[in-house]
């Protein structure tokens, strides 16, 4: 589990203003390389990745392995605080889903914290996620639309699906089948890219 918080700066190689933008992400393990050797996730890729491009960036990644909304939510004012992030990305709700909690505590939960992370002065994203139908076909579905709703409730900016790409390729996975390997990382980076990016123009 990765408690910490690990900042991750890239700079323009000609720096047109004062202080870079800052990202912050708070996540679970699909974004605290677990399972991974250090420095080939998706947070490390999208570094480079902005460095390529030109981007003066911060990415500050709190992101905790097993995090929940709950979680999430409880120390999010703290890290707005500490941080004072341009935009922030929620990564979370995996792990609500797989304890099977209720999902309208883990919708209002993320409803908190977009209405929290717009308070503060900051852009959020939304990493839609779904999880396998094995978990009955109506909480699948509700688990998934619940995204949705938060999103075009608050106006914000969404990630349709976290996984996508690599969620029905068994290949892409590590031996517990539920988190992505090294190789997935490029597809995790490459759909926060698709609506991170236009964000930053």
């Amino acid at each position: 589990m990765l408690g910490s918080i690990h900042p991750i700066y890239t700079h323009a190689q000609q720096k047109t203003v004062s202080t870079p933008l800052r990202i912050l992400i708070v996540g679970d393990s699909l974004s605290a390389e677990y399972g991974l050797k250090r420095g080939s996730g998706w947070v490390e890729l999208l570094r480079n990745t902005l460095k390529q491009t030109h981007h003066a960036v911060e990415i500050i990644n709190a992101s905790i392995s097993g995090d929940t909304t709950s979680g999430g939510l409880n120390r999010l004012k703290a890290l707005l605080e500490r941080t004072n992030p341009n935009i922030v990305l929620v990564e979370l709700g995996a792990n609500d889903a797989l304890r099977g909690l209720p999902l309208e505590m883990t919708k209002n939960n993320m409803l908190k914290m977009v209405q929290l992370i717009k308070k503060m002065g900051a852009q959020p994203i939304l990493a839609g996620m779904q999880i396998p139908p094995n978990y009955g076909r109506e909480y699948t579905t509700a688990f998934k639309v619940l995204f949705e709703e938060v999103a075009r409730t608050e106006n914000t900016a969404l990630i349709p699906f976290f996984l996508e790409g690599i969620a029905d390729n068994a290949a892409m996975f590590q031996a517990d089948t539920i988190h992505p390997n090294e190789q997935a990382q490029v597809f995790l980076m490459e759909n926060v890219r698709k609506v991170l990016f236009p964000m930053l123009r």
